[in-house]
């Protein structure tokens, strides 16, 4: 069984300082690109949970 590839945004170039997503065994795991022995497991369900609320600008800070 070959392992799933760790992706990263398009929109990071050739940077290493991203966040890199894959999808394993039906968890979603998300490790920093410059960091990858920490890798955050979680549900399909609470990924997209997040990614909706990131780009509502619901997690940006606000002065």
């Amino acid at each position: 069984m070959s392992e799933n590839p760790w992706r990263k945004s398009s929109f990071s170039g050739a940077s290493n300082e991203c966040v890199e997503v894959r999808v394993v065994g039906g968890l979603v795991e998300l490790r920093e690109s410059d960091d990858g022995d920490t890798i955050v497991h979680t549900g399909a369900a609470a990924f997209t949970g997040l990614l909706h609320a990131i780009k509502a600008g619901e997690l940006d800070h606000h002065a």
